[in-house]
């Protein structure tokens, strides 16, 4: 135990951890994009979806798991930066002026993908447990939560749609760099995976970002 303990409180566990929770946070985007694809196609189908998220007792206990690994994400790399400026200022610097665009502003692009989520789930947990939420009915004519009326309303607002396309765009060159370091950090580094890692992650990060895009752009096309 003492031994997990010291590996999770050093400069390299602290990276392995990292990678780790970054990664779980990769599964939970395309879990959410693949839940959220019934946007497109049934209205009905997508509430019942929401319901079904917001009250089976295993998702709940996911839900705390999953804040639990965005809290960690955060606070390791707020960790992990302060210590390598901390420790190796010059270095640092001369590092950071060498690394891309991506690496250089992983703490910017982190910063605002968090002001983003939480307006975010303004918009729609916290609207949807605690708002005034119209009333539709569900396949079986049971009455049911309207959030697909509530996601059709947030992106009718040319604003919010703004946020929401620029707010992916940021979240894909974050994942961009962090696909690939988060391999890196596991110690999968080598002249013959990189590239194919490397490839990996812009797919990835293209994918999502497309992926979430259509959402605000979907609903603008139908409003025409």
């Amino acid at each position: 135990m003492s031994t997990n303990a010291g590996l999770f409180s050093s400069s390299l566990g602290k990276k392995y951890l990292m990678a780790i929770t970054g990664l779980f946070l990769c599964s939970f985007l395309i879990i959410h994009f693949l839940g959220n694809i019934a946007l497109f196609t049934n209205p009905v189908q997508f509430n019942e979806y929401t319901r079904f998220m917001s009250s089976n007792p295993i998702i709940r206990v996911m839900e705390i798991v999953l804040v639990l690994g965005f809290l960690t994400h955060i606070i390791d790399a707020i960790i992990l930066t302060r210590a390598n400026k901390k420790a190796q200022p010059v270095k640092y610097a001369m590092n950071k002026n060498k690394s891309s665009w991506y690496s250089r502003n992983m703490g910017l692009t982190g910063t605002i993908i968090l002001v983003f989520l939480i307006l975010h789930l303004q918009s729609f947990w916290y609207e949807y447990k605690f708002g005034e939420v119209l009333m539709t009915v569900d396949s079986n004519g049971n009455e049911i939560k309207d959030m697909f009326t509530i996601v059709k309303t947030a992106f009718s607002e040319w604003w919010y749609s703004a946020i929401y396309i620029l707010a992916m765009i940021l979240l894909g060159s974050h994942l961009n760099h962090g696909f690939q370091s988060a391999f890196q950090s596991v110690g999968l580094r080598h002249k013959k995976y990189t590239p194919t890692i490397k490839m990996l992650g812009a797919g990835f990060s293209i994918s999502i970002t497309i992926g979430f895009i259509s959402f605000p752009i979907y609903f603008f096309i139908i409003q025409l």
